[in-house]
């Protein structure tokens, strides 16, 4: 089942605001304070709806190369999407995080084949490919925090993936842009600021949200 938004689709500038980024540290208190009370039988349930959720979209089952990540704590887990894509034949990359926060890529072998990592991250132990090898994804699944109904979404602030977008759009490549969330983290309006970019679609555990743009 997909959740089609329809209706203008104003430019990420246009949504800034005085304050944008202390409005956002204030709502991303909110929203990991609101998944650490999570019922850790939801965050187990989760992650096998998720990917059942997103394999309905024709841009993860028609890409050649999907860019993901591992799912950590309490975040919607990606492990079962991860597995079907690869049991697909899809070719995963996931980011290995350099020491200025930027995002190196390697290939995804398996759950035996992730090592632990700083902050808690599980990373692939394989070969290295670069920063650029995103560009070669079809697909690029981001972490967030809530997604708004403009296709806006909030991330952690690290600035890790602003670094990857920035890098897509250089390269002058359009990868479907994903995140993955609960279902209560969809939102009517999150803070904007003039860098952040739509996703094309955001995948909760019982619906698809397609935004326009």
């Amino acid at each position: 089942m997909t959740d089609d938004h329809t209706g203008p689709a104003p430019h990420a500038g246009s949504a800034d605001r005085p304050g944008g980024a202390a409005r956002k540290g204030e709502l991303r208190r909110e929203l990991l304070a609101a998944r650490a009370a999570l019922a850790p039988a939801d965050v187990t349930t989760a992650g096998p709806q998720l990917a059942g959720r997103a394999l309905e979209l024709t841009e993860l089952t028609g890409a050649r190369t999907v860019a993901a990540y591992v799912s950590v704590g309490r975040e919607p887990s990606t492990r079962a999407l991860l597995e079907e894509l690869r049991t697909r034949g899809v070719r995963v990359l996931l980011p290995v995080l350099l020491p200025d926060n930027d995002l190196d890529w390697a290939a995804y072998e398996g759950p035996e084949r992730l090592v632990r990592a700083g902050r808690g991250l599980l990373e692939p132990a394989g070969e290295r490919l670069g920063t650029e090898a995103v560009t070669e994804a079809g697909a690029v699944l981001l972490p967030g925090l809530a997604v708004d109904r403009r296709g806006l979404r909030l991330g952690r602030g690290g600035g890790s993936y602003d670094r990857v977008l920035e890098r897509l759009e250089r390269a002058g490549v359009r990868p479907a842009l994903v995140v993955l969330l609960y279902d209560a983290e969809v939102l009517e309006e999150v803070p904007a600021e003039a860098h952040d970019r739509r996703v094309r679609a955001a995948v909760t555990p019982t619906l698809v949200h397609r935004f326009p743009g």
